[in-house]
């Protein structure tokens, strides 16, 4: 047993939605006393660090109305009920983009806000992108434009806050940190 675990004593769902569910859960602390805990319950979910072979990261511009305005980020998309991630990360990737990949690797999955919500989002790098005729296109409801950026252009983006999400932080990071093993690679090679 976790010495901090807190035990569920009751759980009301407030809201049932398309895309997350919203439970108020009454806890017992590890020190007796009880609070309460407002939980956001999702699916999960997958994004796409896409490299086209000149090493340009795939990106798409979309509106996000949480935010009120439109921001550069990598494809990503919730998981369908029993789909399996490197599904997901294809049918979002063609949807999003128009492209299929030969090469869908998971990097990596990490929650997104633990302290309210249990959404876990699945990381894939996808090489040897191909373009899919008659692509399924994004949903009635999502609109795209997508973009074809340098490293050094995504790091742009991120101090001009046009990348203001943490999936896609992750994603040019990841790639900078990788560009600079490359080097250091390099480098020990040639002595």
């Amino acid at each position: 047993m976790n010495r901090f675990e807190e035990k569920t004593i009751e759980k009301e769902v407030l809201f049932e939605g398309r895309i997350i569910n919203l439970q108020v859960e009454k806890v017992a602390l590890p020190n007796g006393k009880t609070s309460t805990r407002e939980i956001i319950k999702h699916p999960g979910a997958v994004c796409v660090i896409a490299l086209t072979d000149d090493d340009k990261l795939i990106m798409v511009e979309q509106y996000r109305k949480a935010l009120e305005r439109s921001i550069l980020e990598i494809p990503a998309g919730k998981l369908e009920p029993g789909e399996e991630p490197v599904i997901t990360a294809a049918r979002e990737l063609e949807e999003e983009t128009g492209y299929g990949s030969e090469t869908l690797t998971h990097l990596i999955s990490f929650y997104t806000s633990p302290g309210f919500a249990d959404e876990l989002v699945h990381v894939f790098v996808a090489n040897n992108l191909y373009k899919i005729q008659n692509a399924k296109g994004t949903d009635e409801d999502e609109f795209v434009e997508l973009y074809e950026l340098t490293l050094e252009e995504a790091e742009e983006c991120l101090v001009d806050q046009r990348i203001f999400d943490a999936k896609t932080a992750y994603a040019v990071q990841y790639l900078r940190l990788q560009k600079m093993i490359d080097q250091q690679k390099k480098s020990q090679n040639k002595i």
